[in-house]
């Protein structure tokens, strides 16, 4: 690899006569895509005919003194990367006869054969790591690319949307709001959900875009929608504060509604009414005004506002999911998973038994589906340790147990036969991670989701 010269950085250093005669200048060289010192930059510095050569030690940081009414030249080498401009000068808060000067560099784009690592299955690969900042959500993206929401101490105090390769930052863009998770709509098109808007995210011409949506609008109108096939809308009418939900498909050739299946959580659903019959007179007469303006039961009104807040309830849990030509919705409180045709008209019903004995197992009321191949895991957790077990679509039985490598994993994804997922080790100072695992058992793609990503 040629070992290149890279243009020189000029810059003035003028202060009023109050000013010191010679000052020091702390040098930090920095990664401009991760924000990662760079060990070993070659710092050429060129004044009155003179050449000074030094090197930034292994944080990336050099130290040179300066004198005041003077001009210096700065030049960089480096092998793998070149410099783009400085970015802060300011004076040391400890020192006043000091500068900090902060330099930024990108890696050289260089045409080499690309280097194929061949990792067993089961062994955590990092996908994402950095010193400045953690990892909140991701996205994995069709074209292999990642979608990262990151942090560098809260996502309340600022964070960060970037396009990243797998190996640089591609584009970053920032997000004003309090950001609290990454979903993606019906048609595989990632959103930034944030405390008082939703933002759309698009690439265009390699950069991360977002656009600012109302936030009852996304959640009314497209949140509910959790699939798409040809001319059908697949949606649900689920309420977090209900302990029943309807599914239902659209066609959108005729504008009709079709009742797909109705879920209840009947046990809960008796608890859910009977607080109607403990709550006092002034709340029982507000629940029968809500009644007479909105046609809804008293008993919904009290069980919503009262009921829901106590430990006791238990939010209702039915996912769909959409596989080739086929519907898969889990009731379990029925202990069925139902199969429909594309059409929404119901093939058959096969018993399920995972979410038995909870304790024992780990299940965790957690289904993921790999976007990719279709195949649908169970997600389990003893004592922190996480495992995935592989539903059979046709027995409705589990298969294979697949344990992850660490312990207290966060926002396990699995896509095209990989676990995707956000780690730091337990009471580490470590930033967090973006870690990947193979799946020993390989599967065929399948047809999950209609739409790709938004390209501008």
């Amino acid at each position: 690899m040629k070992y290149q010269y890279l243009l020189l950085l000029i810059f003035f250093f003028s202060f009023h006569s109050h000013s010191q005669d010679s000052l020091v200048v702390k040098g930090i060289v920095l990664n401009k895509q991760t924000k990662d010192s760079i060990s070993n930059v070659n710092v050429k510095i060129k004044f009155d005919n003179q050449v000074v050569d030094i090197k930034s030690n292994s944080k990336g940081i050099f130290y040179f003194k300066v004198q005041t009414n003077k001009q210096y030249e700065f030049g960089f080498t480096h092998q793998v990367f070149m410099n783009t401009a400085d970015q802060l000068l300011e004076k040391s808060r400890k020192n006043l006869d000091t500068v900090k000067r902060v330099f930024e560099m990108l890696p050289i784009k260089i045409n080499e054969i690309e280097v194929v690592t061949i990792r067993p299955e089961g062994v955590p690969e990092k996908i994402f790591t950095s010193e400045y900042v953690s990892v909140a959500d991701f996205e994995v993206l069709p074209d292999g690319n990642y979608i990262l929401l990151t942090y560098p101490k809260t996502l309340k105090k600022g964070s960060d949307v970037v396009l990243y390769d797998g190996r640089n930052i591609i584009s970053t863009i920032p997000i004003d709001d309090h950001a609290v998770e990454l979903r993606k709509d019906f048609r595989g098109n990632p959103h930034v959900i944030c405390e008082k808007s939703v933002y759309g995210i698009y690439i265009s011409n390699a950069k991360i875009g977002i656009a600012k949506l109302e936030k009852e609008y996304f959640m009314k109108y497209l949140a509910p929608i959790l699939d798409s096939n040809y001319t059908k809308y697949y949606l649900s009418d689920f309420n977090k504060d209900y302990p029943s939900m309807n599914y239902y498909s659209f066609d959108q050739l005729d504008s009709t509604y079709f009742k797909i299946v109705t879920i209840t959580d009947d046990f809960m659903m008796e608890l859910y009414r009977a607080e109607y019959k403990w709550v006092d007179v002034r709340t029982k007469l507000w629940a029968k005004q809500k009644e007479k303006e909105t046609g809804i039961d008293a008993q919904i009104w009290v069980g919503a506002n009262y009921f829901t807040q106590s430990v006791y309830y238990k939010q209702l849990y039915a996912p769909m999911f959409h596989r080739n030509d086929t519907l898969f919705i889990f009731d379990y409180y029925k202990d069925l998973m139902y199969r429909f045709n594309n059409e929404g008209k119901m093939i058959d019903s096969i018993s399920i038994y995972h979410h038995y004995f909870p304790k024992q197992t780990g299940w965790t009321k957690h289904l993921i589906q790999d976007r990719v191949t279709g195949q649908i895991y169970a997600l389990f957790d003893v004592d922190g340790y996480s495992s995935i077990r592989r539903i059979n679509p046709n027995s409705g039985e589990l298969m294979e147990s697949i344990p992850l490598k660490f312990r207290y994993v966060d926002k396990i994804e699995i896509y095209d036969n990989a676990l995707y997922y956000i780690y730091r080790p337990f009471e580490s100072v470590q930033k967090k991670y973006l870690y990947k695992e193979k799946i020993p058992i390989k599967h065929l793609k399948a047809k999950v989701l209609d739409g790709d990503l938004i390209e501008k």
